[in-house]
């Protein structure tokens, strides 16, 4: 096994890739908000990395993209609500920001296994 490539930054490097997706997915909904007929695309944050981490999948190509129905729809047919946008790309936000603390502080534990637990 490679020095970098454990379990933990595996699993937070699909993580990273999961949110970076989800973002652009939120930034085309918000710029598709006056489009008539459009319909507000997602991903299953939580199901596609469970899935991605059970099969050993490397990255968002592999990902389920999918349009919500159910949503409210105004009647140009488009179910865009940038409230529920607006909240998905906040809640993304802080969850790439969490991940990326996460995989500073597992490449520090490394360095710090490297250098003999010195911080020299």
């Amino acid at each position: 096994m490679d020095l970098v490539d454990t379990p933990m930054i595996q699993t937070l490097s699909r993580a990273l890739d999961l949110t970076s997706l989800r973002q652009r997915l939120v930034s085309e909904n918000i710029a598709n908000i006056d489009t008539p007929g459009y319909q507000t695309r997602d991903i299953d944050f939580r199901g596609e990395l469970r899935r991605a981490l059970s099969a050993g999948e490397a990255g968002p190509e592999t990902v389920a993209v999918r349009t919500l129905r159910g949503l409210e729809q105004r009647p140009d047919g488009n179910n865009v609500s940038i409230d529920r946008e607006s909240l998905l790309m906040a809640q993304n936000q802080l969850q790439f920001q969490t991940g990326v603390a996460v995989l500073r502080s597992e490449f520090n534990r490394l360095q710090l296994a490297i250098n003999g637990g010195s911080n020299a």
